[in-house]
């Protein structure tokens, strides 16, 4: 049936395309059949605001039942069907040609909520592009900062209530195994999730059986039940978390958010008590308009330290498509190989996972950079695959990046 696995990889695409056409077909259905709940009771001569609420109960009970699915997950397709068919007709596109997920989708909903008319006209403008590129994931990063970048002054308030929602879910599984999640600032995950991972990398060894993974959990764990992470020796971890902060809104004169690396755009005045007070924090003023580039030509292969932090803020993730490994974990990978006469610099450097890494040097995988950070892979199968920037801001939205 298959010639070459150039072609089984066009079929996968196809079918993943016919079922986002698919999901777009049923959300268009939903929303079709919300009107008719509605139109019905208006025609009946007796319709109130209670006996439609009524009707759309029925409807969301006879969908639950016939989908099998829970009546909050029934509302829940109900009000995203109603918003992409709605409002965003660009996404309700995309979706309906195959060219995004259903999870995009969702994500473009969220994201979208709350905006003015014309700011969700423009988000989805820059942002559906993006999510034909990206995992969903890596689209919820990058659409989280433009959203940011649109509507920077409501972030405070924004963030002020979602503070007062804190709170702490378990989460039964199979095999005597659960979830604990913690629903808290961001800052204040990323620092625990930082310190956990340097304790975890500290109790490696040869005589350590256990996973980086495992030993991050036994550590989190650890800390819970016994106010410590064991055989630290007494000395204090200092988690690094890195802060992106504008200087003129430092300095008051803007509104544009500050970055919170791993995470995103989070409001100037925690950006101003965390560079103040945490000393975990690495702490870097960036001037809106210029930027420079670093390079060390071939005078050395192993890019300063400066250069790597610089990058880093560049590129925060891996740079192989849907893969979303933290910078911290990746290596640092000459573009245009070293041995070929590739240079140290910004431009030709892009953390790659170690995975990854290994993929480009003993496969035929390989990958280019545009000047504007993209990164253009070629697979073994001859197919191209695109990674956009995450840091660079577009002229439209300064928080985009």
């Amino acid at each position: 049936m298959f010639d070459t696995l150039s072609e089984m990889v066009d079929m996968l695409v196809q079918l993943e395309a016919s079922i986002s056409q698919l999901t777009a077909a049923r959300t268009q259905l939903l929303e079709t059949m919300r009107s008719w709940s509605d139109l019905s009771d208006r025609a009946s001569g007796t319709s109130t605001g209670m006996s439609r609420e009524v009707a759309f109960r029925s409807l969301r009970a006879e969908v639950s039942c016939a989908l099998r699915v829970t009546e909050r997950t029934a509302e829940d397709l109900f009000g995203e069907a109603r918003m992409l068919v709605r409002d965003l007709p660009a996404t309700m596109g995309a979706l309906s040609a195959g060219r995004i997920s259903y999870r995009h989708a969702q994500v473009m909903v969220d994201q979208a909520a709350g905006l003015s008319l014309s700011d969700r006209d423009t988000l989805e403008r820059l942002a559906v592009p993006v999510a034909e590129t990206s995992t969903p994931q890596s689209f919820a990063h990058r659409a989280r900062r433009l959203r940011e970048g649109l509507d920077p002054t409501t972030i405070e308030a924004r963030t002020k209530a979602a503070v007062e929602d804190r709170h702490v879910v378990l989460v039964a599984g199979r095999d005597g195994m659960g979830e604990l999640i913690v629903h808290a600032p961001m800052h204040q995950l990323l620092a625990v999730h930082s310190r956990a991972t340097e304790h975890a990398t500290r109790l490696q060894g040869p005589t350590e059986p256990r996973t980086l993974t495992q030993l991050r959990a036994d550590a989190v764990v650890d800390a819970l039940l016994n106010g410590t992470m064991e055989a630290l020796g007494g000395r204090r971890i200092r988690p690094d978390v890195y802060l992106t902060v504008p200087v003129l809104s430092l300095l008051g004169e803007s509104d544009i958010p500050a970055t919170l690396d791993g995470y995103g755009p989070i409001p100037i005045s925690l950006a101003r008590e965390l560079a103040a007070d945490a000393p975990s924090f690495v702490r870097v003023l960036t001037h809106p308009e210029t930027g420079a580039t670093l390079s060390v030509g071939r005078t050395r292969y192993s890019p300063p330290a400066d250069m790597k932090t610089a990058k880093r803020f560049e590129q925060p993730e891996c740079g192989f498509p849907a893969c979303d490994k933290p910078a911290e974990f990746c290596d640092l990978d000459h573009i245009h190989d070293w041995i070929k006469d590739g240079h140290t610099s910004l431009k030709n450097l892009a953390y790659l996972c170690p995975g990854h890494h290994d993929l480009k040097h003993a496969t035929a995988w390989n990958y280019t950079r545009t000047d504007d950070g993209t990164l253009h892979w070629t697979s073994p199968a001859h197919r191209t695959y695109t990674e956009m920037p995450t840091r660079p801001a577009t002229p439209e939205a300064p928080g985009f990046g």
